[in-house]
């Protein structure tokens, strides 16, 4: 079968492990050449080794605009354009809502939210058109969590910003949408508590968590050509656990 994104230069933040890594791999045997972000040079450096080609790992943290235009400034010295921003980095920690802090709080909103929106405002001036812009949801962003509200609210956020772009960018032919994982087997997993697992797992009608493998096939199929007419969505990778 032919590579679906042969000639293709992607940008994958969070690309050094779980969702990311696993995404990286997928569109490099797809034909594309992936830059990778991460805050962590020596995953970094695990990773390039793993993927082994047609990769550039830049060390740099997705919160700090500085190093945003670093490293779009790398991409613009190596290829000088972008056929896809896939927006994955993200993340946040169980805390009731009485223990929420101000600190804990912007810091969930600014890696979920506001990296991301930055990531694709500063990255827009290498975007061809056509391309594909791709974020990373969640389904705690519709399906309650006990203990997950701030990071559930900044994700929820995400799908505002898919639409708006879908409208903003239409001249330009690129495509927003939004991959909205449910549990994914991935070590940030094996810090939850063990009964919060469980009845995760038993909510989904598929009776497992997803590899980072499936939540990858989601994110090449968003990348590619073969969704070229789908925009603006919010496509759940989920087994079915917000659907119910």
């Amino acid at each position: 079968m032919p590579e679906v994104l042969t000639g293709k230069v992607a940008l994958i933040t969070g690309g050094s492990s779980g969702i990311g890594l696993a995404t990286a791999m997928r569109f490099v045997n797809e034909g594309a050449y992936v830059f990778i972000t991460g805050r962590r040079q020596a995953e970094l450096d695990s990773a390039k080794t793993l993927i082994g080609r047609n990769v550039t790992t830049v060390q740099g943290d997705v919160t700090k605009l500085a190093d945003l235009d670093a490293l779009y400034e790398t991409i613009k010295e190596e290829k000088g354009h972008l056929d896809v921003i896939f927006a994955n980095a993200g993340g946040g920690g169980f805390e009731p809502f009485e223990a929420v802090t101000p600190e804990s709080f912007d810091a969930t909103f600014n890696l979920n939210i506001r990296a991301t929106f930055f990531t694709i405002q500063k990255g827009l001036p290498l975007l061809r058109d056509g391309a594909s812009i791709i974020m990373t949801g969640s389904i705690a962003a519709v399906k309650v969590v006990p203990y997950l509200g701030t990071y559930g609210a900044a994700k929820a956020a995400l799908r505002s910003l898919a639409r708006t772009l879908t409208i903003e960018l239409k001249e330009r032919k690129i495509r927003t949408n939004l991959l909205s994982p449910g549990p994914v087997d991935t070590p940030p997993m094996a810090g939850f508590p063990k009964e919060v697992l469980g009845a995760m797992v038993a909510s989904i009608p598929l009776g497992r968590m997803a590899s980072s493998e499936e939540l990858a096939a989601a994110a090449l199929f968003l990348a590619s050509s073969e969704s070229s007419f789908i925009t603006g969505i919010e496509l759940f990778a989920d087994g079915g656990a917000a659907q119910i």
